[in-house]
């Protein structure tokens, strides 16, 4: 008699279909849509445009940002303070008020690059 082979039992559930760890996360509505109008124009789904953006994301180098508010209106008055007592006594007020505000803002050259002040600003 013949040796029946047996057929390995077929698992249960849906196939694997990738072997990477799924990653389920909450967003709000407003930033999927945004997600998915991304991966229009890139024409990918929204799972590769959210994998995209998050890898360009991780790719970007952050922007120093100005800690807090307070610390930099302190340095303000204090670079104020010293600009006061540098300055040209024979000069009018006017004069020295304008050269203040001009030594406090910076070159114009560097106000387009400068991460504390808004771009509305000028």
């Amino acid at each position: 008699m013949k040796k029946s082979i047996k057929a390995m039992p077929k698992k249960r559930g849906r196939p694997a279909t990738g072997k990477d760890p799924q990653v389920v996360l909450r967003m709000p509505a407003e930033l999927i849509a945004a997600a998915d109008a991304w991966g229009e124009t890139n024409d990918v789904g929204r799972s590769e445009a959210i994998r995209r953006l998050v890898e360009l994301g991780l790719t970007m180098k952050a922007r120093p940002r100005q800690a807090n508010g307070a610390r930099a209106d302190r340095a303000n008055a204090m670079a104020a303070e010293q600009l006061d007592q540098l300055a040209d006594q024979s000069a009018t007020l006017n004069e020295q008020a304008n050269r203040k505000r001009r030594l406090l803002k910076g070159p114009e050259e560097f106000q387009s690059v400068r991460v504390d002040r808004s771009t509305a600003k000028k």
